[in-house]
Order: C-alpha cells, then structure tokens, then sequence
C-alpha cells in the first residue's frame, strides 16, 4: 500500500516537520520507495514536485523538506506501485482544472476493475487504477455540475456519494483539493491530528528529529494533519472509521459523514 500525507491550516504553513517524516517510509522504515510527489496550494496556485525515484533517498524531496513552502492546503504521496509501471506519470498527485481551478487528488489502495468505468471530459495520462479513479470522479462532478453549484453542500454530498462508490470496488483512502476545502474519505486506514495553542513540542517516529511548536506558532493558529499512519509519538492522533468522509477548511472540520452517524454540520 502507499501512504497519504495532507494538511489543513488557517494560515499559510510549512509541512517540512511531516514530510522529512513521510519520506523515510519510501526506503528507510518503509518500503513505498516507488515513486513520490505533494502539493502545495498557493491561492489559487499550485506547485507541485514529482519523482519516481524513492523518496527517501531523492534530492528533490530532501530540497522539499529545506524549503519551507508556506501554504494552507497540502496533499503528498509515496508509492508502492501495485497498478502501473515506476515513472513520473504514474506518481501522485495528480492534477485537473475544473471550474478555473486545480483540483489535486491522491489515493492509497487498488480498485478492481476501476478501468471498465467509462470517462467523459478527463483521461488518464498514466496507467494507474488511481489516476483513472481520479478521472472518473472529475468527469462526474463536471458532468454533474458544469458550473459550481450555489449550495456548497450540494457538491460535497455529490463526492461523498462518488467516494462511497468507489469504495466498492476495494481500498479507497482519499484525498482531494479544489484549493478551498480538503476532501479526505477514509476506506481502511488514515488518522489525523488537530494543533493549536498551547502548543507542545513533537517527536517523528521515523527519524530523530523534534519541534517545538510553540516556537513556531502564534497563538491562533490551527494546523490539522492527516496521514495514513501517525507520524509523530503525539497522542492526540485519532482514526478515521471506515466509510467516513471530512471535509476540512482551515484546519476544521467544515463537514463530515460517517457511517455509524450520519452528521451534516
């Protein structure tokens, strides 16, 4: 399986602390050494690195993780290639426009038979079962919705309902940006941890490295991470439930779906 790193924050903020994590994963104490790339919204921008190389031993991720790219929506990956030959096409995450907008998506899991799903407006430049998810979900919500619907909502029961077919079809860990929310539907396995003041101070669990983030905070800052596992001894991380969806803007939860309850805050 590959592994999700995200991040939700109400101000511009730097992941470098979870991503010199994340990476040793691919090569080190993990064995998703087959590919990696992240995110970084900026506005409405997005820049984004890409490597099919491991990422633990990759210059580019190690000049990622130096370079504190201030941002308030991140999505990350490192791969373990199931579906889909090692190269850069085939690293997430990968990107579309709709709506005058980049829309970012990264999935952990395989999905059977994904492929026979007919697309519409998006393609697959890759040979993935998730680039193809990614492509079909797009093509839904275009198809659906040609411009952005009024209601907010609207559009985020609509991806619930495409997430919870996918899930269908096997493991289906999510997560998907339009630039203003960040989209996280867990399958099997993802967790999350809420920071804000007081802060403390945090230790990797793949590396020797801690922060205090009290240093490197001000007092209303809220900075949410979610990754597949916990990256960090903190004991505030929780799990998701299988079948849960969240939608999150500015390290809260704006809006959220389970399947032991079904809330609509």
């Amino acid at each position: 399986m590959c592994e999700l790193l995200g991040m939700s924050a109400n101000v511009p903020t730097d992941i470098c602390f979870s991503f010199t994590g994340l990476i040793q994963r691919g090569g080190v104490t993990g064995k998703h050494k087959d590919g990696w790339g992240i995110a970084f919204y900026e506005n409405k921008g997005c820049r984004s690195f890409h490597d099919p190389n491991p990422s633990a031993h990759s210059p580019v991720s190690h000049f990622v993780k130096s370079y504190p790219i201030k941002s308030r929506i991140v999505i990350s990956h490192i791969r373990q290639a199931n579906h889909g030959r090692i190269c850069l096409e085939n690293t997430h995450p990968f990107i579309r426009e709709l709506w005058g907008k980049n829309w970012v998506f990264a999935h952990n899991g395989q999905l059977k038979a994904i492929k026979k799903w007919a697309l519409t407006h998006y393609h697959p430049v890759g040979t993935t079962d998730s680039e193809h998810a990614f492509c079909w979900l797009m093509s839904q919500i275009q198809q659906r919705f040609p411009q952005p619907p009024k209601n907010k909502k609207t559009l985020w029961r609509f991806i619930y309902q495409c997430c919870t077919q996918l899930q269908q079809l096997g493991v289906y860990n999510m997560l998907f940006s339009d630039s203003q929310y960040l989209y996280v539907f867990c399958s099997t396995k993802l967790c999350s941890i809420t920071r804000r003041a007081p802060f403390g101070t945090a230790q990797l669990i793949d590396t020797e490295m801690v922060v205090d983030f009290q240093q490197e905070t001000q007092a209303n800052d809220v900075v949410t991470v979610v990754a597949t596992q916990r990256l960090t001894e903190e004991a505030e991380w929780e799990c998701f439930q299988t079948g849960e969806f969240r939608v999150l803007k500015a390290g809260e939860v704006m809006w959220q779906k389970t399947n032991a309850a079904q809330a609509d805050t």
